[in-house]
């Protein structure tokens, strides 16, 4: 029994009960991870290496990285992912426990609205990680930082620091930024056509 819950569990994982569902699920799992795994690694994985300031000490370079980034975009971002899939996992564990299949959740009302507030909850998560997104990182990264060291010592104030490669950064948020919208974009549509489809099943009996 434990085995068939696990394949009811990763096929209605990978295999949602609408068709932009399941582009959702490709794009999300294909692009967007890739994007950020890969691409997301060569832009900022030496980023705390390479951000220098004036005076160029290890320990000022750390205070002011530390200041600068509160939380790495690479970790905010794999936060978001994994939190964004957590809705829609725990439906279809739930289906799976229950063996309820694909149609099932079109054909009856009470896992359509399951179903729908599951993609609901999901699209609020987008929009809270969208909000702290631009909260943490903003639009634009900057070529230089200016950085609060007055905690350091009385001789510190104001510290410029350089941030490496600042436009690749800002291409790479823009992306991000992007995926997000796409996504949210994904999953209003998959809103529409499963309520759709749930009108065309009432129409048919």
């Amino acid at each position: 029994m434990s085995l068939n819950y696990i394949k009811n569990f990763y096929e209605g994982c990978v295999k949602p009960p609408t068709v932009i569902g399941q582009f959702h699920t490709l794009f999300f799992g294909s692009v967007r991870m890739f994007f950020l795994g890969v691409l997301g690694f060569a832009v900022y994985g030496n980023e705390a290496l390479h951000f220098s300031c004036d005076p160029d000490k290890r320990e000022i370079n750390l205070f002011c990285y530390n200041q600068f980034r509160p939380i790495t975009p690479q970790v905010f971002w794999a936060l978001q992912l994994v939190i964004v899939l957590v809705p829609g996992a725990i439906f279809h564990l739930y289906a799976a426990c229950k063996s309820i299949n694909q149609e099932c959740i079109l054909q009856k009302p009470i896992y359509t609205v399951i179903y729908i507030l599951s993609v609901l909850f999901r699209i609020s998560l987008e929009v809270v990680a969208f909000w702290l997104q631009i909260h943490l990182f903003g639009f634009k990264v900057k070529a230089f930082y200016l950085c609060d060291a007055r905690s350091l010592g009385k001789k510190m104030t104001i510290i410029k620091c350089m941030v490496p490669e600042h436009f690749e950064k800002t291409i790479f948020l823009t992306a991000m930024y992007t995926f997000t919208v796409i996504t949210v974009v994904l999953c209003v549509a998959e809103i529409f056509e499963i309520i759709f489809r749930r009108l065309c099943f009432l129409f048919r009996q």
